[in-house]
């Protein structure tokens, strides 16, 4: 299978997972709204211990485990490839299991440093919700050491698609405890969340046992191998690491916020994250275990790779960025405004998500290039950059959110979009790190034809600014019919903007979706030819 195609399946696990966790989001939405409390303490609650998940889960670990075990795969030795698979699960589970026991027992301690602004009540909420989540957030650990097997085999969909099941889960706790007080509706969704992470563990692992053929723990660090990836996970954790560090910064500034702006964030970024894991993610994934198949003297070949990444990139992401500027309220609306979640609020994530976008390009390349570093077994020279990233973010968020405000005379919550677009610059300082060390250690220089881009920028303005015209002509209708509306015909003006000037990404994509049709239409007139007359 081509590259493009691991990235496709990639991209269509997340988009499924997407899509649910936008349901997912709606319905907390819809019982919680906006600006409560509750809502509050359940976001705040989850980022905590996140942190697990985040340090030792998807990232960390496919950044470590995946170049040694795929590149094993590659070589042909499978027995000691499944060997170090087992090994690095036992050494995962011990550690994992240890520092949950240890996170519960010190909660009120972490809620004091992370929500120094929650006092009370809502202070006493978050405690009890972050000891149920504990559990849940190692659980997906186990699920990112799945993701790794799987990826390494170039088996996709099944581990990006596997969050469907956390998210429904929460959903159905929040149906089964919708009539309970908003405080106890939350300890139900934090309940469906453990639920959820357990079961996308079993999802994945009868696939797990048909390739590896058990999955019974080790606890042998004697491998070089097993050695290597612990190794260098802990820069790989560190970098990821840093930015959990850069979140709850972003916290603990929004805390000190009026109600309301924790919430507002969670929602911006839920839609912001969106194209960062479908498109970013997707080829950074699709990409990592290939270029760890690659030597590092083979510098033509890792150049290519990443060229043609960047410009699948810039494909997807300048369209979205231009989305998110113009027709952000509609996307926002269309997704959250149902029941206590107003328009008010709904706006209030439009002018967050505005600030998120600086960074969204930036953001989604960094990937790339961290992953080609991370398959060169250079898992430090990301950690370096992205600690300037978290320095330079927090010191300008912090600024921007509590500060800008009183000088401009604004309300205290436009806070909130000063520090969402001081992250984007941080990204972008991130990247040319990035890029600059590449072009130095290879002699890497993946750039983009100014042709391209422009072409590509010019069609989406001319999508997005046509698409604003025509957003005030229906604003009275709602934001999903509006939506269903307006948002095909940005996506139908680029294509054909993109098609004219003949970009060869946009024919790809066609021709993609014209043979995908020319499947479907043939397995459909086979099986009703087998099938047996009556």
């Amino acid at each position: 299978m081509t590259r493009s195609g691991h990235a496709f399946f990639v991209g269509a696990g997340i988009l499924a997972s997407r899509l649910v966790g936008f349901l997912r989001q709606r319905t907390l939405n819809h019982f919680f709204g906006g600006h409560s409390d509750a809502a509050d303490a359940f976001y705040a609650a989850f980022k905590i211990p996140n942190l697990l998940q985040n340090l030792f889960g998807e990232g960390a670990l496919s950044g470590s485990f995946i170049p040694v075990y795929a590149r094993l795969i590659a070589d042909g030795e499978t027995n000691k490839a499944n060997e170090t698979a087992r090994a690095i699960l036992g050494i995962l589970a011990l550690v994992i299991g240890i520092l949950v026991a240890l996170g519960i027992a010190l909660t009120p301690l972490l809620i004091s440093v992370i929500a120094p602004g929650f006092i009370g009540a809502k202070r006493e909420l978050t405690i009890a919700l972050v000891r149920i989540f504990f559990p849940g957030a190692g659980i997906l650990v186990l699920s990112a050491w799945c993701l790794g097997v799987l990826n390494s085999h170039r088996k996709f969909f099944l581990s990006y698609s596997a969050p469907v099941i956390w998210n429904l889960a929460i959903i159905g706790a929040l149906i089964v405890g919708m009539y309970q007080p908003e405080a106890q509706l939350a300890v139900f969704a934090a309940w469906g969340s453990v639920i959820g992470s357990l079961a996308q563990v079993l999802i994945q692992l009868p696939a797990v046992i048909r390739l590896m053929g058990s999955t019974r723990p080790r606890f042998d660090r004697s491998l070089p191998e097993v050695r290597t990836v612990i190794k260098n996970f802990i820069p790989t954790a560190g970098v990821r690491g840093v930015g959990q560090v850069s979140a709850y910064i972003d916290q603990i500034i929004a805390s000190l916020l009026p109600t309301g702006a924790i919430t507002g964030l969670t929602n911006a970024q839920l839609i912001y994250t969106l194209p960062v894991s479908l498109f970013g993610m997707s080829i950074a994934a699709s990409e990592l275990p290939e270029l760890s198949r690659i030597t590092e003297s083979a510098s033509h070949e890792i150049e290519a790779r990443l060229k043609n990444g960047c410009r699948q990139l810039c494909f997807t992401i300048i369209p979205t960025i231009v989305a998110f500027l113009f027709l952000g309220d509609i996307i926002a609306g269309a997704i959250y405004q149902t029941g206590a979640f107003s328009e008010e609020s709904v706006r209030y994530v439009w002018y967050i998500l505005c600030g998120s976008t600086i960074g969204l390009l930036a953001g989604t390349q960094a990937r790339l290039l961290s992953s080609a570093l991370y398959a060169l077994r250079d898992p430090r020279t990301p950690l370096r950059f992205a600690m300037v990233r978290v320095t330079f973010a927090s010191a300008a968020g912090y600024i921007c959110a509590t500060s800008l405000p009183s000088v401009l005379g604004l309300n205290p919550l436009w806070g909130a979009v000063g520090l969402s677009g001081a992250s984007g610059c941080a990204g972008w300082l991130e990247y040319s790190l990035l890029k600059n060390h590449l072009r130095r250690k290879l002699g890497i220089a993946p750039r983009i034809e100014r042709g391209f881009l422009s072409v590509v920028t010019i069609s989406a303005l001319a999508s997005g600014v046509l698409c604003f015209i025509t957003k005030g002509w229906i604003s009275e209708f709602h934001p999903i019919v509006a939506a269903i509306f307006i948002l095909p015909m940005f996506g139908g003006i680029f294509m054909c903007g993109t098609l004219v000037m003949k970009t060869p990404e946009a024919s790809s994509l066609i021709r993609r979706f014209r043979l995908e049709q020319l499947i479907a239409t043939s397995s459909h007139f086979i099986s009703s030819r087998r099938s047996p007359r009556r």
